[in-house]
């Protein structure tokens, strides 16, 4: 996949969490997709991105805005930075930390995060996320 290529899967990754589509997000990604979620575990393939995703949208509504995305001239690696700007909606009690957060009551927040990625047969196989924890808290009040 050539470089161009991937920039657009990347953006219309972003594109569909902005959505909050989920079954357009798991068509991005291939069947065995690994998952290193900020904070918490590796995750493998789509029904466990599913459940990760499906919390996330529980929990929160966040939007990715000022989006930049690098990729290698093969195509096969990516990187995004931008803001999450988002409330926390409900309480997170499965939280990838594995801390107890505090009690959600429609906080709104606003942090940098990070992502990595590895791109195999024209979708993404492996998602590296990032973000400041400990800035999220301070902003929802711990």
């Amino acid at each position: 996949m050539a470089r161009m290529e991937t920039l657009e899967l990347v953006r219309a990754y972003y594109d569909c969490f902005n959505r909050r589509d989920i079954p357009g997000t798991l068509a991005l990604l291939t069947p065995d997709v690994i998952h290193d979620v900020s904070q918490g575990e590796r995750e493998h393939g789509l029904d466990q991105f599913a459940v990760c995703v499906d919390r996330m949208n529980r929990c929160y509504r966040e939007q990715v805005l000022d989006l930049v995305i690098m990729a290698t001239d093969s195509g096969d690696n990516a990187a995004a930075e931008f803001v999450v700007e988002g409330r926390y909606m409900e309480t997170d009690r499965h939280h990838p930390s594995e801390i107890e957060l505090p009690e959600a009551r429609g906080q709104s927040y606003r942090i940098r995060g990070r992502a990595l990625f590895e791109i195999r047969d024209e979708r993404i196989a492996r998602v590296t996320d990032w973000y400041d924890l400990q800035e999220w808290l301070r902003q929802v009040g711990t």
